[in-house]
C-alpha cells in the first residue's frame, strides 16, 4: 500500500469506465484525484453519456478510500476548461504529479471511405487532440513539481490496424508518436511519458450494440454472447476481454517509482493479442 502515497493525480474521462477504475486504484495507494469528464453526449456515439450520477459515484469510491477529490465538469476539446479545472484541482490539493490522459469516445463505425467527416473529425479531436491537450495543460505543473508520470490511453488499435475503424485507429497511432516524442521533449525535466494498450475491455464504451455488429457482421442481430466468441480470438489468453482495473493496475505501477526509469513505452495490457 501506499505506492502513490502523497500524489495528486490528473485523470480525464473520470466519470466512469477506465477513468473511474484509475482514480480509485490511484486512491486506493495513497494519491489524491483531479478529476473531469465531458458528461454530455458525444454525436455518433452508440452508447449513452456519462453523467453528473455517475461523475458523483466516483467521488463517493474515492472519498470513501479517504483521499480528497476534485471533480469538475470540463471537456478535452476546450483547452481553456480544461486547464481552469486543472488549476482548480491544483489550487486546493497543491501539487500535481500523475497525469492520465484517459478520455476517449467510440463512434459510427464503417469503412473509411464512408465515414463522414464530422464523425471523422469528432474522433481525432477527442481521442487525440484531446491527449495533447490534456498534456499541454499539465506540462508546465509537472516542470514546476520536479517531474512526474504522464500515462496516455491508447489501445490495441494504437498498434495494429482494425477494419471499420480507421478513425480510431489513426487517433490512437496517433497518441503513441505523440507519447514517444514526449517522452524525449520531457526527459531532461524528470517526466517520464508512456502509454498503454489495452485490448477489448468490459466497459459501456465496448459492450453495446454497435460494438457487437463491428466483431460479428456475419449475424443479423448480434448479442453479447456472439461478440464474446470473436472476441476472444483476438487475444492469445483463452478470455474475451480485461477488465477495467487490469487497466489501472498497469497505471499505478507507471505512475509508481516502481517504474522510475520507465519512459517512452508502449505497454500492452491485452491478454497477448499484440502477439499474434
Amino acid at each position: 500500500m501506499g505506492r502513490v502515497e502523497g500524489k495528486v493525480a490528473f485523470i480525464t474521462g473520470a466519470a466512469r469506465g477506465q477513468g473511474r477504475s484509475h482514480a480509485v486504484r490511484l486512491a486506493q495507494e495513497g494519491a489524491d484525484i483531479i478529476a473531469v469528464d465531458v458528461l454530455e453526449e458525444i454525436p455518433g456515439a452508440p452508447y449513452g453519456p456519462a453523467t453528473e450520477e455517475d461523475l458523483a459515484e466516483t467521488i463517493a469510491q474515492v472519498e470513501a478510500l479517504d483521499r480528497r477529490i476534485v471533480a469538475r465538469k470540463a471537456d478535452v476539446r476546450d483547452q481553456s476548461g480544461l486547464n481552469a479545472a486543472l488549476e482548480a484541482g491544483i489550487a486546493e490539493l497543491g501539487r500535481l504529479d500523475i497525469v492520465c490522459a484517459n478520455a476517449g469516445i467510440s463512434t459510427s463505425m464503417a469503412p473509411a471511405q464512408d465515414l463522414s467527416e464530422e464523425i471523422w473529425l469528432d474522433m481525432i479531436d477527442v481521442n487525440l487532440n484531446g491527449v495533447w491537450r490534456t498534456c499541454k495543460a499539465a506540462i508546465p505543473h509537472l516542470k514546476a513539481a520536479g517531474g512526474g508520470s504522464m500515462i496516455l490511453t491508447s489501445s490495441d488499435a494504437g498498434l495494429f490496424a482494425f477494419p471499420n475503424i480507421a478513425h480510431y485507429v489513426s487517433a490512437k497511432h496517433g497518441v503513441v508518436g505523440l507519447m514517444r516524442t514526449l517522452a524525449l521533449e520531457l526527459a531532461p525535466d524528470m517526466i517520464r511519458v508512456n502509454s498503454v494498450h489495452p485490448t477489448v475491455v468490459d466497459t459501456p464504451m465496448v459492450n453495446n450494440e454497435a460494438t457487437f455488429r463491428l466483431f460479428r457482421p456475419d449475424i443479423d442481430d448480434p448479442g453479447v454472447e456472439d461478440f464474446k466468441e470473436a472476441a476472444t480470438m483476438i487475444n492469445a489468453l483463452p478470455i474475451p476481454w480485461v477488465e477495467a482495473v487490469d487497466i489501472s493496475n498497469a497505471v499505478l505501477w507507471l505512475a509508481s517509482d516502481e517504474a522510475r526509469y520507465v519512459t517512452g513505452v508502449a505497454l500492452p495490457v491485452d491478454a497477448g493479442a499484440n502477439a499474434k
